[in-house]
């Protein structure tokens, strides 16, 4: 018997088993996708690590899967193992009961995609009254993930399926209308995490202002030139440069010291909309050209907005950065949402303001392009001088970005 257990890489919060994708009894090859586990950031595909036969699960539906768990056993009997040259009769030996439960025709999907559907894609289907054929599987080999039908059904009207008896009226007129949104895995995890970070670190927040003319000076000169990045490369390079002057700020508390990380690995906010939010890790921002942080941003984006994301992607921040002026807030101050890091900061929306400026030794008024910029620590590891010499020197490095080369 081989063991399938969960990695042992795991980000901030606890995992879920979220669906089966074999039986015990089927028939399985090594690296084939076996189980979905799910955090509040990605939804991950645990593989066969040997051919055989799914023996038994451990941990079913909803189970909690902590790194190292055992999630079920796989058969690698001589008799039972699976190679490629089994392929066709591996099919063949799949259950009836399986096949024959759901209308959905796999011959209909995309030809060259992943034809399996989990229970939970399945029912999820059916209730919805989706067309399968209709997605885009996002999972592995094409695969349709729960994610691709929660999609469809957030960015479409579809036909609900009747699955019971209609809600009973409300008491009060006022809220006969209300809509019960049950909360998802992600959902709950968030909450969760929220309210672990405020009752665990004494959060203070520090403000400050920024004129971000020399950027966006620079920004459109580079636009100009081809070369297209969003401000938020620019927040990441800047973060990156103002932790020389107070490391403490890429640290974390611990019982008996402050840990500081040797690298800049700054986590990115991404909305997912109604779905909640994932913080995608861009990697020693400190030794990368603004360029390059602009292409790996461009690209952990993406993905985190296809739901592509690798357990990787979002593991082993050092500090994160929430742009939420790109939805339209003017200030806000972030929660420390992830354990190992002491600070987090909240970027504004840009905009133009009076300002009041010394020129040659004289108050002049201009307009100039503004945003409210915080930085949000752990008193524990940070206090209120070191905050703000982070946020002086982040400042500094904003409005004094040079002009691009010639």
């Amino acid at each position: 018997m081989i063991e399938v257990r969960v990695p042992d890489e795991q980000e901030g919060t606890k995992a879920v088993v979220r669906a089966w994708l074999k039986q015990p009894g089927e028939l399985v090859e090594l690296n084939d996708p076996l189980v979905e586990l799910e955090t509040d950031k990605v939804t991950q595909e645990v593989p066969a690590p040997a051919a055989g036969v799914l023996a038994e699960i451990l941990l079913g539906t909803d189970a909690e899967a902590v790194p190292g768990a055992v999630l079920g056993r796989i058969d690698t009997a001589p008799d039972t193992a699976v190679g490629p040259e089994r392929s066709a009769e591996r099919v063949v030996e799949a259950p009836v009961r399986e096949r024959a439960s759901t209308s959905l025709n796999t011959n209909e999907v995309e030809a060259g995609a992943e034809t399996r559907f989990s229970p939970s894609v399945r029912r999820a289907l059916l209730q919805h009254d989706i067309d399968p054929a209709r997605l885009t599987g996002t999972g592995r080999n094409g695969r349709i993930t729960r994610e691709d039908v929660d999609r469809a059904v957030a960015g479409a009207t579809v036909s609900h399926v009747d699955v019971g008896p209609k809600p009973i009226a409300q008491p009060r007129v006022a809220e006969a209308n209300w809509q019960d949104i049950p909360h998802d895995r992600m959902r709950r995890a968030i909450a969760d995490n929220m309210v672990r970070a405020v009752a665990e670190a004494p959060h203070v927040t520090a403000l400050f202002e920024a004129d971000f003319t020399a950027i966006t000076a620079h920004k459109k000169a580079l636009a100009a030139n081809g070369t297209r990045l969003s401000y938020t490369a620019y927040l990441l390079k800047a973060a990156a440069e103002a932790m020389a002057v107070a490391p403490a700020v890429n640290g974390r508390w611990a019982d008996d010291r402050t840990i500081v990380s040797p690298t800049v690995d700054i986590g990115v906010g991404t909305a997912l909309g109604d779905k909640g939010l994932v913080v995608p890790v861009v990697r020693d921002c400190a030794a990368l050209s603004l360029e390059e942080i602009g292409a790996r941003l461009d690209d952990l984006t993406a993905r985190a907005r296809a739901g592509r994301l690798e357990r990787s992607d979002v593991a082993n921040g050092s500090f994160t950065i929430s742009n939420h002026g790109v939805s339209g807030s003017l200030l806000a101050a972030p929660i420390i949402l992830h354990q190992g890091q002491a600070a987090i900061l909240g970027v504004g929306k840009l905009q133009k303001r009076v300002v009041v400026l010394s020129q040659d030794g004289a108050d002049v008024i201009a307009i100039r392009p503004m945003a409210y910029v915080t930085l949000t620590i752990d008193h524990r590891v940070i206090d209120g001088h070191q905050t703000n010499a982070w946020l002086s020197r982040f400042v500094e490095i904003v409005e004094g970005w040079p002009a691009p080369q010639a």
